[in-house]
């Protein structure tokens, strides 16, 4: 059998995380080595995972280098893969999206089955958990987050009040919310609440002029609006402040660089946010700080658009003179716990953690910012799937993630021992990336997570640990569950199916004088399969 052909890509922007995590995971797997009776496993193992996205497939590939007698069957619920890589990526962050190179990797070895569209659940044409864990040895959760948070305060659900995961999905062609049809011209003003990278992303397609994105992947319909939209000011807000806030200096450089994109300053002066002498902070914070004095290449004067971060203000109203349209955000302004000053050791790595998690407090101040569009973009939010009770896999409502052992190992706190392993461990059940940590980090991040989980999966097969029921059973994987599809009606896309949307989509984007035009239609893509 071939190895898998290359190396899992990684962008550059990524390398420093990776190098960092590289090395604790190193030290992570520095734990005893638990010992087993059990004699080693020579029969195959077959593996479902249920979601495509990096987490998946970069446990598939990891495993299939592990294990060469692994069958890994991957359970999508869209015809197509790639999870956030396909859809929450910016369009403009192409070498991004390259990591979806290692599941065509995967996609081309002789072991691997793909079953898109396939919706888990117990209604008509879905597909239960309880049908598919009894074939296989053990499954792993890295569906991600499908959820996007919520502020809960009032005048939410107004009318020009955005969630972030939708509008990214719009423009990137997620069929889910094809229909969105965001506002982009009743008002010059948008104003985006958080200060992450998405909300950057956000910030810089509402900015970027129409023709550096026409080679994108970005869809038609979202370019098109863009062509329209009349918003020239967008205003980033967070609760914290400069140095706490987690964007990263490619997101800040990447808006400070957009051809007639000015920089207004933040409210206040950069010494009362910073309050420390530059060359004392951290390199990083450091970096940070001198690329938000040095501000953008576009001066406000002849600058055509404009955006402004600002911070220390916590949202806390949308409001509306009618009740029914987004008119304004009220805030309330905030102020740090401690002195940043007062943070600084001279001990670097000490100073960079006391900085960043540095709290704001209220002060019961109120300000507000005139807008007729908001994003609200806190963060993303795992859900639990339909059918976890059913195979014994718990949910925390509170964190968002499936409970485990940090090393992927799903665990409830029930349960007794699993094998010489771990009390506690669900056998058989894994997770990985977001579902299993939370929705934080990039693609680099998502990949070590992804090796951590895979080195486990197999280490515990080695081991002899307990995996699925049925111990003993020669397991029948795919067959079995195409089987169990049939009988439900549920119409699987395999993956030559894929790469038929796939040349189709590119196809179309030729036309455009673009990589590819996504098809942001399911029923037109299971058209386009079954003509």
């Amino acid at each position: 059998m071939r190895p898998l052909s290359r190396p899992p890509y990684v962008c550059k922007a990524c390398q420093h995380t990776l190098d960092v995590s590289v090395k604790r995971r190193a030290a992570l797997h520095g734990f005893q080595r638990h010992q087993s009776t059990a004699t080693p496993r020579d029969r195959p193992f077959h593996l479902a995972i249920i979601g495509s996205g990096p987490a998946g497939y970069y446990t598939a590939y990891r495993l299939m280098k592990k294990l060469p007698n692994i069958w890994v069957t991957m359970f999508e619920s869209l015809p197509v893969p790639y999870g956030l890589v396909r859809f929450g990526v910016a369009p403009d962050h192409p070498e991004v999206k390259k990591s979806a190179e290692t599941l065509e990797d995967v996609g081309k070895w002789p072991q691997f089955d793909f079953a898109g569209n396939v919706q888990i659940g117990n209604g008509p044409q879905e597909l239960p958990l309880s049908s598919i864990a009894p074939h296989y040895d053990a499954m792993l959760f890295a569906y991600g987050a499908s959820k996007d948070r919520r502020l809960n305060i009032p005048g939410e659900d107004l009318k020009g009040v955005v969630s972030a995961r939708a509008f990214v999905g719009w423009y990137n062609g997620l069929p889910e919310y094809a229909d969105l049809n965001p506002d982009l011209q009743s008002g010059d003003t948008a104003v985006v609440i958080g200060q992450g990278n998405v909300a950057l992303d956000i910030a810089r397609f509402l900015l970027s002029p129409v023709d550096m994105l026409k080679e994108t992947d970005a869809s038609e319909q979202a370019l098109e609006a863009l062509s329209r939209s009349k918003i020239r000011d967008v205003k980033i807000i967070g609760r914290r402040g400069p140095l706490q806030a987690p964007y990263t200096i490619k997101e800040l450089r990447e808006l400070m660089n957009l051809p007639g994109v000015g920089f207004a300053p933040p409210p206040g002066t950069w010494d009362e946010l910073i309050q420390v002498e530059r060359k004392k902070l951290p390199r990083q914070l450091k970096r940070i700080a001198e690329v938000l004095e040095r501000g953008s290449k576009t001066p406000m004067e002849s600058a055509v658009k404009a955006w402004q971060l600002g911070y220390m203000r916590s949202p806390v109203e949308f409001l509306s003179s009618t009740g029914d349209k987004l008119e304004a955000v009220g805030f309330e302004q905030t102020e740090y716990t401690a002195s940043i000053s007062s943070l600084i050791s001279g001990d670097p790595q000490k100073d960079l953690n006391s900085v960043r998690n540095l709290k704001a407090k209220p002060t019961g101040r109120r300000t507000m910012a005139r807008a007729d569009l908001a994003f609200r973009s806190v963060g993303y939010q795992s859900e639990p799937l339909p059918g976890f009770d059913d195979i014994g896999v718990p949910f925390d409502e509170n964190f968002g993630i499936i409970p485990n052992d940090m090393y992927g190992r799903v665990i409830a706190p029930d349960r007794g021992p699993a094998g010489p392993l771990t009390a506690g461990h669900v056998p058989g059940m894994y997770c990985s990336g977001w579902v299993k940590r939370g929705p934080t980090g990039v693609i680099a991040s998502t990949m070590d997570d992804a090796f951590n989980t895979a080195d486990i999966i197999a280490r515990d097969w080695e081991d002899g640990a307990r995996f699925n029921e049925g111990e003993g059973e020669r397991k029948e994987g795919f067959a079995a569950v195409d089987r169990e599809m049939k009988k439900r009606g549920v119409r699987s896309v395999s993956w030559a199916e894929w790469q038929k949307i796939d040349a189709e989509e590119r196809r179309r984007g030729k036309e455009k004088g673009k990589m590819r035009e996504k098809i942001r239609s399911v029923e037109e893509m299971m058209k386009i399969l079954n003509a």
